[in-house]
């Protein structure tokens, strides 16, 4: 048995280093998903994507350079609940409405949006400033006519504008129910609460956005920063990029499962465990 792993240990080793690389580098993406690259904070290439190339299925990336961003292909839901509006005849109306929407471009998604729940957060008070406006312009009846699919168009029309600059597309706005408020105090607090919700999800939303910029800034004057460093001192670079390697294969919490790797004290791989470069 010792005769064999000194005939083989190389190969074992080689193996087994080969094993780690290609789970830190190797990610799957579903029909149902498209994928952002990003590198340094800018985004470096898509998969899956409408107008895309790459399509889904086993694709490789630079261990601990790249991020893989994931983006929800089918339809998403953007949903309005009871939101008090005045109608042009002066009636007060708790409105209960939707929105579908999907991302057609990621790239443009993550720059500005980050997320998916970050398109929402930008829509939402989008969604509600066009309702208003829009069923502010019509009596409360009319909304029980066919005029009210001309204002769900109206709707539409302007919602979608506006996400277009968030890399998603508007496909259809519902009104699930619009009704008279039950008393005038509880509308009157319903109304006082939907305001400073609606004014703390445009406050989150500006932040989350200044926020992605100072990242992506710190990101890039970092990536700056590193190469100058590296290009500088190429044994540091070495030493670094080694103990990165080393806590991903190493580190406890890399996993669920528990594994073993057996290297001799040799081997190239630990060679800056042993000072030597």
């Amino acid at each position: 048995m010792q005769q064999i792993w000194e005939d083989h240990k190389a190969s074992v080793a080689a193996l087994g280093l080969a094993v780690v690389a290609f789970m830190l580098s190797a990610f799957v993406v579903p029909e149902e998903e498209q994928v952002v690259i990003v590198r340094t904070g800018e985004p470096v290439g898509t998969i899956n994507t409408p107008s895309g190339n790459l399509k889904a299925g086993l694709h490789f990336r630079w261990p601990f350079i790249d991020k893989v961003v994931r983006i929800e292909k089918r339809l998403l839901d953007l949903e309005m609940s009871d939101e008090e509006v005045l109608s042009n005849d002066q009636q007060r109306l708790l409105v209960n409405a939707y929105a579908r929407f999907r991302i057609t471009d990621p790239v443009t998604m993550v720059e500005r949006a980050g997320s998916t729940d970050g398109v929402r957060n930008a829509l939402q008070p989008i969604l509600n400033s066009v309702l208003r406006q829009e069923l502010g312009r019509r009596t409360f009846q009319s909304m029980l006519t066919a005029e009210r699919g001309d204002a769900l168009a109206n709707v539409r029309a302007n919602l979608d504008r506006q996400a277009r600059q968030y890399g998603a597309e508007v496909v259809d706005v519902k009104i699930t129910r619009t009704d008279l408020p039950e008393a005038p105090l509880q509308s009157a607090f319903r109304r006082m609460e939907s305001d400073r919700e609606r004014e703390a999800r445009t406050i989150r939303a500006q932040g989350a956005r200044d926020a992605r910029i100072i990242r992506a800034e710190a990101d890039a004057e970092a990536a700056r920063i590193y190469a100058e460093s590296f290009g500088k001192d190429a044994g540091f670079y070495d030493f670094y990029r080694a103990m990165q390697s080393y806590d991903a294969t190493f580190a406890p919490g890399n996993g669920n499962a528990e594994s073993n790797i057996i290297l001799s004290p040799d081997n190239e791989y630990l060679r800056q465990f042993r000072g030597r470069r």
